[in-house]
């Protein structure tokens, strides 16, 4: 036995590689490996020389299995420090270049337009995109035969809501519903975010963005609104004395209602804002219609304020010279590293533009 398990030891300790140490593992443990064929020769022993032959055996067999993992793990252990020897890494070497990321201009817009409302007092308040008949539509005013509310215009989703069929909101209005009837008077919010009508052309989106204003307290009157809308529209496109108008127009959620113009040249093919003989829509703006507060639990008697809507990308467009609404949303590095901006471009809402 001692000698059976020496030579075993020995042969292990000999291998030189993985092959040659699964070759000497199979020859003595294998089938018809030698403590195998010893195995094999215990029946013909007597009872007590089988009992103390077997223990020998098994002995023999624990120490030559250990041996064989031990010198495994070593000789793994060596092939990976000759392979780490091997192969090394010159961390001298230059980094690879990496191309500057940019922010989308509608990220920019949206940006700068919370950064002016924000000084204003306006807070941010946000909505789901997807929303409730009720909450879109017949909460703001809007007549079921308007034709906002067709099929061709506005991309409903199956099935029934709490308040009616469920739609991708066609407008950030409900957010201003939604904080009217959960939060008291006085308000003063922007809701900026994803809209979607069923319209796609080189001025229209599928899918676009907006940012809509909303204060109600009971002192807020027409000349506030004006006056909030002047000094944005002034302070977005950085023009001093940008001449704005008021023209008078139609909206379900707001009386009176109105357009808002800012002054422009179109002289030898070349827009320009600012004074000129010309005038563009921007946005449109109105007082609460009292039948929209009724909706939302507030007396109308006692409160009233104003509200309007932004295009963001139409504000983009005309801020960064882009001609066509498609390319927002193309995906093309190209048109983002012509349009983009640094991160440090972006303004913050906390402290204001200054930053």
């Amino acid at each position: 036995m001692d000698k059976l398990k020496a030579d075993l030891l020995a042969q292990v300790q000999a291998a030189d590689s993985l092959q040659a140490l699964d070759e000497v593992r199979v020859a003595a443990l294998g089938k018809k490996g030698a403590i195998t064929a010893q195995m094999k020769n215990l029946g013909g022993l007597e009872p007590e020389q089988r009992k103390a032959a077997g223990q020998a055996l098994n002995a023999i067999k624990d120490d030559v299995a250990a041996a064989i993992e031990a010198k495994k793990t070593a000789m793994a252990d060596a092939e990976l420090n000759a392979k780490l020897l091997a192969e090394k890494i010159d961390v001298t070497l230059p980094t690879r270049p990496e191309r500057e990321g940019f922010i989308h201009p509608i990220s920019q817009t949206i940006e700068e337009v919370v950064a002016i409302l924000g000084e204003m007092g306006f807070e941010v308040a946000e909505g789901p995109e997807i929303e409730d008949d009720w909450y879109n539509f017949t909460a703001l005013n809007i007549p079921e035969d308007h034709p906002a509310r067709q099929e061709h215009d506005t991309f409903y989703l199956p099935g029934v809501g709490e308040k009616g069929r469920k739609v991708l909101r066609t407008h950030t209005s409900p957010v201003q519903i939604r904080t009217m009837m959960h939060s008291k008077p006085p308000l003063r919010i922007i809701a900026p975010g994803r809209t979607y009508r069923c319209d796609y052309d080189a001025t229209h989106s599928p899918m676009f963005h907006q940012i809509e204003g909303l204060v109600v307290d009971e002192t807020t009157h027409m000349g506030h609104l004006k006056g909030c809308l002047i000094d944005f529209c002034r302070a977005f496109f950085g023009v001093d004395e940008l001449p704005v108008r008021f023209r008078p127009s139609y909206f379900p959620f707001t009386e009176p209602s109105a357009e808002v113009d800012i002054g422009c040249s179109r002289k030898g093919g070349e827009f320009k804002i600012g004074h000129g003989e010309d005038w563009l829509e921007i946005l449109g703006c109105g007082m609460v219609n009292g039948k929209v507060l009724e909706n939302c639990g507030i007396d109308s008697t006692k409160y009233q304020g104003f509200a309007f809507g932004i295009g963001i990308e139409r504000l983009a467009m005309l801020k960064y010279g882009i001609p066509d609404l498609r390319t927002f949303y193309e995906s093309d590095l190209r048109w983002l590293r012509h349009y983009g901006f640094q991160a440090l471009d972006v303004p913050s809402m906390v402290g204001g533009l200054n930053q």
